[in-house]
């Protein structure tokens, strides 16, 4: 979402957006990126607990569909490879198997773990729509122009666009899809793909490279 408000803010508002760093994101949700945002959505509502939304000021709210979303949603962040590295198929504090339903791997304990801590700290319609809103969010469409049309207005702004290597969520290829839209139209940009195997979560975790990245750039910005 805070990329998505980068480009917004430099399309509309270009006098106001002098540099603009545009971190793992899209100008548009894929087909795929709908889908996942949905069965988060679903399970939230399927909680009984939702009640259609008017769930302020009731005992319970819908934290078991929260943190399900929350969990479908944390495995999109990072990538197989990082999975495999942190946990691959390690058991959580047994032996051997339950052959039942309790939290067996240490990946399943995690995740149990991450939508827990989740509910904690997030209001669940506030998911809803904001999860909808990104899912509604179109650069170009919402303007009915192209991409590199939308972004014309900001063609005096200077961008760094930055992507993660392992990114499936948000992979390259978009990044690589908003620079050539501000190439089309003249804005100044320059493009790094950082090589990581932590997926969307690289920006998190990937802090000495992406503050060399994002630091040359705004120390460039500094000289201007």
């Amino acid at each position: 979402m805070g990329g998505m408000q980068v480009l917004e803010w430099a399309a509309s508002y270009p006098a106001r957006v002098r540099n603009a760093v545009v971190l793992a994101t899209t100008a548009r949700h894929s087909a795929q990126n709908i889908a996942l945002h949905e069965v988060g959505r679903q399970a939230i509502m399927a909680d009984p607990h939702w009640r259609g939304g008017d769930y302020y000021g009731q005992d319970e709210g819908p934290s078991a569909g929260l943190a399900v979303a929350r969990m479908a949603a944390h495995i999109t962040y990072m990538s197989e490879d990082g999975l495999t590295a942190k946990f691959g198929r390690s058991l959580q504090d047994r032996a051997q198997v339950s052959f039942g339903f309790d939290a067996d791997f240490q990946v399943e304990s995690y995740l149990r773990h991450q939508g827990i801590r989740f509910v904690e700290r997030f209001d669940a319609n506030s998911y809803l729509y904001i999860t909808r809103a990104m899912d509604y969010f179109d650069l170009a469409e919402n303007r009915g122009v192209s991409l590199a049309e939308a972004l014309r207005p900001a063609r005096d702004t200077r961008f760094c666009v930055v992507s993660f290597s392992s990114d499936w969520l948000y992979p390259t290829a978009e990044s690589r899809r908003i620079v050539h839209a501000l190439n089309a139209c003249g804005a100044p940009v320059s493009f790094v793909e950082i090589d990581t195997p932590f997926g969307h979560d690289a920006f998190l975790l990937e802090v000495p490279e992406l503050f060399r990245v994002a630091g040359g750039f705004m120390d460039a910005a500094a000289r201007q």
